[in-house]
């Protein structure tokens, strides 16, 4: 049994803070754009990995999830965030952290309470 990829579903109150975070912040791009409907959706992908972004109340006020996003480049993806979305950064991971795990990390915490902590693994 082989798999590529896992898509998660992320649901929002207001889809324009998932896509402020994931599209203006993080670069993905959108592939599949239904946002003008009565139920905003849209699926969004960035080297390799999608998500899906739903507008949704009751699903969004049930789950905040956090996610990790792994890269070679977390000083580049730091120095960016901290540059043009410094709000975004999450209030206790917002700098580069060597952890005892031996990841570097850092995190981002949008305003519906969705958090994605990036991680470069060491040597």
């Amino acid at each position: 049994m082989i798999f590529k990829t896992l898509t998660p579903n992320i649901f929002y109150t207001d889809i324009s803070v998932g896509l402020r975070l994931f599209v203006d912040c993080l670069g993905f791009s959108i592939a599949y754009d239904d946002l003008l409907s009565s139920t905003p959706f849209c699926v969004i992908k960035k080297d390799g990995l999608k998500a899906c972004l739903y507008q949704n109340e009751e699903f969004a006020l049930k789950d905040r999830p956090e996610f990790r996003l792994e890269t070679d480049q977390i000083d580049e993806v730091y120095a960016h965030v901290k540059e043009h979305y410094p709000d975004l950064l999450h209030p206790n991971g917002n700098t580069v952290t060597l952890k005892p795990w031996q990841a570097r990390e850092f995190a981002l915490l949008d305003s519906s309470g969705v958090c994605i902590i990036v991680q470069q693994w060491g040597e």
